[in-house]
């Protein structure tokens, strides 16, 4: 047998280049997902964690979960305020990964939980300026990282006065994110850089239109009260110049006092709140007891996008459909 085909067949695998490998990369939950699988797009695809379905606040890793962080390059991931128990599993399985914890990336916007003294003053102010918020947003975005750590007087915000974790929320930490994302795997994987921020660039196009056709939808509701089962979505609230005064609960745990629930019974007639708002995962029923018979809306928000898909498409429907949600308390006001 000639020995030319082999030999040539071994210059031919020198000659070729070694491709880098994909980095694994691990999200914690479905928003952080579809983010990152909209910059990996026709690159490799992230596994998902937390799915859309369960509580991101206390969860227990499946066997194949705790393989893939062993396998991570990367995880990707809110950070400790929203799921402090990952934090071990990081270390134990995924210490050689990089990790990326999104809430304390640069250009964040990083809010602090209110409590129900700060929530009313905020109201105070909106109605005091006559419900004038031209550049609130804005100005807003100015003072994210005062970190003020006030403290609820409802009895109920014990684990509840550090940072709030629901940023994905702010459009504006959306696009943030995409771009640390892209950065965090150019670095890992340079062979398909301009790829990743391609796709993160194309991703924070779609989140611009996105959050325009939001605050026309809104709009009506600028200064407009309304009270919701407990404060998720100060991110989305704040960015829109919308009016929180009062909630049920300031932990998803902790049911409400008589007391707490009389106050707010008193607020909304107070204050003539329109709408009230609640989460999947929430019974209704103390919502209710806070409305008391009044024909006030009650109004569901998901801020997990549990009816959608997990994928590249999820974080953008989620912020449409909270945004939608929105707009059905302003299309009851006419």
């Amino acid at each position: 047998m000639s020995k030319f085909p082999l030999l040539a067949a071994a210059a031919l695998l020198v000659a070729t280049p070694v491709l880098a490998e994909v980095p694994r990369v691990v999200t914690d939950i479905a928003p952080v997902h579809s983010l990152t699988a909209q910059v990996m797009k026709g690159v490799g695809e992230p596994v998902l964690l937390v799915a859309p379905g369960q509580s991101p606040h206390s969860y227990a890793l499946r066997p194949s979960q705790a393989r893939a962080l062993e396998k991570a390059g990367l995880v990707v991931w809110v950070g400790h305020p929203l799921t402090p128990w990952l934090e071990k599993p990081l270390d134990a399985l995924a210490g050689k990964a990089e990790k990326l914890e999104l809430i304390e990336g640069k250009g964040t916007v990083e809010r602090h939980y209110r409590g129900a003294a700060d929530i009313l003053a905020e109201a105070d102010h909106d109605h005091d300026h006559d419900h004038d918020h031209g550049g609130e947003a804005d100005h807003d975005h100015d003072h994210d990282h005062d970190h003020d750590h006030a403290v609820d007087d409802d009895g109920h915000d014990h684990d509840h006065n550090g940072p709030d974790p629901h940023a994905w929320l702010d459009p504006e930490n959306g696009k943030v994110w995409l771009g640390l994302i892209a950065d965090k795997l150019a670095a890992l994987d340079p062979e398909h850089a301009d790829i990743y921020r391609a796709n993160a660039a194309a991703g924070q196009d779609r989140i611009d239109t996105l959050e325009h056709q939001i605050a026309v939808e809104v709009a009506p509701l600028e200064g407009v009260p309304f009270v919701s089962y407990h404060d998720a979505f100060q991110y989305f609230e704040l960015r829109y110049g919308l009016t929180l005064v009062g909630r049920v609960t300031a932990s998803d745990a902790a049911d409400p006092s008589p007391a707490h629930l009389a106050q707010l019974r008193d607020r909304l007639e107070d204050l003539g709140v329109r709408c009230a708002f609640t989460e999947p995962q929430f019974d209704t029923r103390l919502l209710k007891a806070a409305v008391n018979g009044r024909d006030i809306p009650i109004i569901e928000l998901d801020p997990l996008g549990r009816s959608f898909e997990p994928g590249p498409d999820l974080y953008p429907q989620l912020l449409e459909d909270v945004g939608a949600s929105f707009a059905t308390c302003a299309a009851m006001l006419k």
